[in-house]
């Protein structure tokens, strides 16, 4: 007896055993990633979505876009500088990064370069003592509540330094400055470099890989912005207008930092890409880069359109806020980024997806094996995601209003990628209760459809038509723009 009881508990123990070992082995796996692959700073810096720069310096006080370098710094002089103004109207936008102009192609500096005294140091402000960039940074931190991160842009073109055209001693000169800015003012999640130099500017080679070598070494996490990357590539304009088709990967060696020959290569990057280098697209909220008391900010239909072809097309939107020559950003500014906050908050706060079913082609691992449409509607737009199974001719996916009486009303539609896994979507299309109204290329991390009416309708279908390896979707938004007028 003892004997048999003996022989079913080891029984029992054995299809116990099968069953621990073939339960993981029958969930399914994550489908392999499309390279190249984001980096963990490149992928935080593309949720990022809106970033802002601040021009900032002498031109500030000579209503110049483009300082000599032979400016007095004794024009300097911001009597009533607030860099937590500052901080507080982006926190306000919903800005998550500020990127101060420490250093123009003016050469003024605006920290206390012990390399130089066409700084601060010899200007009344603060009586020499003060530093633009550490009250800059302390600001960030402080009333930053967390959420925002600084960032320093150090020109390369130097119109006042005389080492300037002297290969060996500028390169060293802009090393030392930039140790100063990386080792002083704690942690910087963006710096800003460009090849831009007047045409009567000397001849003059720039140690970029050096440079860049530095930067890595000093502050792992930073990504770094140039014409050519590496982190962050430029949209090739400064209108903030990407291409409508917008590729994250582009292959750097065609790249050089100041070739305009490539402006739009840049723009759409390559879809045979073997790096990882987003764009950013930078444009000013007024007509200039620098405050200028004549000048108003862009309207608010303006800043929307760029968003659209900006953030609306797999990109970053670097919006430039000058501070005026009191030191404060504007009030006319302000009101218009507040306009602008709330604009983006009335469009994208609902989603009217939200309410409908959801029906797809087909999931990876079927019903339960967590890569099914209902991931599209959750808060994840990175790591979860639809999947349809491999071997398919067709994808789509399919949002439908549980009550066809009903409808829903919408003139914007919402789709993005979970980009840690890769780029993918070569080519889609939408159809509204079967009649198409969109073909579209690339998606990327957000790609937003303005239509050109306010369309009613029971039933929304998105295509993938072409696609590298199996199209992945993270999230689908119908929205209602009431600003946009076609």
């Amino acid at each position: 007896m003892a004997k048999f009881w003996y022989l079913v508990c080891m029984i029992t123990f054995l299809e116990l055993s099968k069953l621990a070992i073939s339960r993981p082995e029958q969930v399914p796996t994550p489908p392999l990633p499309v390279l190249p692959l984001p980096t963990f700073s490149q992928l935080k810096w593309q949720q990022r979505e809106l970033i802002m720069f601040l021009h900032f310096g002498v031109n500030t006080f000579t209503d110049s876009e483009l300082g000599t370098g032979k400016e007095n710094p004794s024009i300097f002089n911001p009597v009533g500088l607030d860099t937590k103004q500052w901080v507080t109207v982006a926190a306000e936008a919903g800005i998550s990064l500020m990127i101060l102009t420490a250093k123009h192609h003016d050469g003024f500096c605006l920290w206390p370069s012990k390399y130089t005294d066409h700084s601060v140091i010899s200007s009344p402000w603060r009586n020499g003592h003060g530093d633009v960039v550490q009250e800059f940074i302390d600001a960030v931190k402080t009333h930053g509540g967390g959420g925002i991160d600084a960032g320093l842009y150090l020109s390369p073109w130097d119109r006042h330094d005389k080492r300037y055209g002297h290969d060996l001693q500028y390169n060293e000169y802009y090393l030392a400055q930039l140790q100063e800015l990386l080792t002083k003012y704690g942690s910087v999640k963006e710096i800003w470099f460009d090849g831009f130099k007047g045409k009567e500017a000397r001849n003059m080679s720039y140690y970029f890989s050096d440079w860049f070598a530095m930067v890595r070494e000093l502050q792992s996490s930073i990504n770094i912005f140039s014409d050519a990357g590496p982190d962050v590539r430029w949209v090739g304009n400064e209108k903030g207008s990407a291409g409508n088709t917008s590729w994250s990967t582009i292959n750097s060696t065609l790249l050089s930092i100041g070739n305009l020959s490539v402006l739009d290569y840049l723009n759409t990057g390559d879809p045979k890409g073997t790096n990882w280098l987003p764009a950013e697209c930078d444009v000013s909220i007024r007509e200039g880069w620098f405050w200028h008391k004549s000048q108003s900010p862009k309207m608010l239909s303006q800043l929307l359109d760029i968003y659209y072809k900006s953030v609306g097309r797999n990109c970053v939107m670097l919006l430039n806020v000058p501070p005026n020559s009191t030191g404060l950003i504007s009030e006319s500014d302000i009101h218009r980024l507040k306009e602008f906050r709330t604009a983006i908050d009335t469009i994208f706060s609902t989603n009217l997806a939200e309410k409908c079913t959801v029906k797809v082609s087909s999931r990876r691992g079927g019903k339960g094996g967590g890569f099914g449409p209902e991931n599209v509607l959750d808060n994840d737009h990175v790591w979860t995601y639809w999947s349809p199974k491999e071997n398919k001719n067709e994808h789509w996916i399919e949002i439908k209003v549980p009550n066809a009486e009903e409808g829903m009303k919408f003139n914007v539609v919402r789709i993005q990628e979970p980009i840690g896994l890769g780029q993918r979507i070569i080519k889609h299309e939408i159809y509204v209760d079967g009649k198409k109204v969109v073909q579209g290329t690339t998606v990327g991390y957000k790609r937003l459809h303005r239509l050109e009416k306010v369309l009613h309708c029971r039933a929304v279908r998105i295509i993938v038509k072409e696609s590298k390896g199996l199209p992945l979707i993270s999230s689908i938004g119908l929205h209602l723009d009431p600003y946009w007028k076609p």
